[in-house]
């Protein structure tokens, strides 16, 4: 080696990213086993690689003989210069495999430390395989993701070299030391990405989403709310004839998205979350975390969805155990009455009297200034 050669290494770690003084380690340690290979000798040996003019000098470590510990802990007594004539070229072969393993184990670095920042982002790749076992999705050049077919929705097939997105769950390294990026299709949080990609509101914060309940491939509902007072956040996400949710559908392959309001108030969040059913009533049990919910005849199927989706989702976007009964049923209960919730007094209140008959009627009369109930009814709400 030379200087001029020595310059190169430098600039090479510069260029690459590399520590300097690393890699010049990492080369004389593997110089050491290359010399101690060829030259094979008894004792170990010790190269030193000179920062300045690259002249590498080989030595042979003698340890002390009367040492009576463990044999590699023995005190070096002497160092015998064993420098082979043609050292410089050894050591140009070495150096060459060795800088390219530490550039190869840089790279493997400097990506696994980038992509483990990023689990929780959204990515967009090309397939360059997909089969029953996984998918991989090329996120940039050298760069790729697993997308496992636990985190596939059951609807979607990939095609070699269409754009996906998806969402980073998990950043590890292999066995090879190589980064593993591993993404997902069904995560909810995908929703929440693609929605601040589509709606700059969300983006900006402006919009907050609360909630995401999802059934990936078949339907998610979404939870919203504005920190702007006067901004519909459910008209921010659908959009102008519903342009901008369209575009998180089409993302996720037609997979039907219900955006909601949220609400403080559990009742009218549930009664909001079981959209588009319309609620007469929800009573909250706070100590058993339950919501009962009392839907108009012609609404149970609606509120319950096929095969139970609806309540299902609105169960995992609000939190609250669901128990949905239609008004008969809660008649025959006598659930009816005085009321937990109702959808009218509690999002757009009317000024008419909130209270629901037996037979499931709501009362004509005109409420009392400050309460939901007329003074016929009012007293009865209070016993109840």
């Amino acid at each position: 080696m030379n200087s001029e050669l020595m310059d190169a290494l430098r600039a090479l770690a510069r260029d690459k990213g590399i520590d300097e003084y690393d890699m010049l380690d990492k080369l004389e340690a593997s110089l050491s086993s290359t010399y101690q290979r060829i030259l094979d000798l008894d004792n170990d040996l010790r190269v030193v690689l000179d920062r300045e003019t690259g002249r590498i000098y080989v030595y042979e470590q003698v340890r002390d003989p009367d040492w009576e510990g463990e044999p590699d802990e023995a005190p070096v007594v002497e160092e015998r210069d064993v420098t082979p004539p043609d050292v410089s070229r050894i050591a140009a072969q070495s150096a060459k495999s060795v800088i390219t393993a530490i550039i190869k184990d840089a790279e493997r670095e400097r990506i696994f430390e980038e992509y483990a920042d990023r689990i929780g982002e959204s990515v967009t790749g090309t397939v360059q395989q997909s089969d029953n076992r996984f998918t991989l999705i090329k996120l940039r050049e050298g760069v790729e993701a697993l997308l496992p077919p636990s985190e596939q929705p059951s609807n979607e097939r990939y095609d070699h070299n269409q754009r996906l997105k998806a969402y980073i769950i998990d950043v590890r390294k292999t066995q090879g030391n190589e980064p593993s990026i591993v993404a997902s299709r069904t995560h909810p949080g995908l929703i929440r990405r693609l929605f601040e990609i589509e709606v700059p509101e969300v983006y900006d914060g402006i919009v907050e989403i609360k909630s995401v309940a999802r059934e990936a491939g078949a339907r998610s509902k979404v939870a919203v709310s504005s920190r702007e007072p006067g901004l519909d956040p459910v008209g921010a996400c659908v959009g102008p004839k519903g342009s901008r949710v369209r575009m998180v559908v089409s993302e996720l392959r037609g997979e039907r998205i219900d955006v909601v309001p949220w609400k403080d108030d559990p009742a009218a969040y549930v009664a909001a979350a079981l959209s588009p059913a319309k609620i007469d009533r929800v009573i909250i049990n706070e100590e058993t975390h339950t919501a009962t919910v009392i839907a108009p005849d012609d609404q149970l199927s609606l509120a319950i969805g096929k095969e139970g989706q609806n309540a299902r989702l609105a169960a995992k976007l609000t939190g609250w155990r669901i128990d949905i009964k239609s008004s008969t049923i809660a008649a025959e209960q006598g659930l009816v009455g005085a009321v937990a919730f109702n959808q009218e007094s509690a999002e757009e209140f009317d000024g008419r009297c909130v209270w629901v008959t037996a037979a499931g009627v709501r009362c004509r009369n005109k409420a009392r200034p400050g309460s939901y109930y007329c003074g016929v009814h009012e007293k009865e709400a209070a016993d109840e």
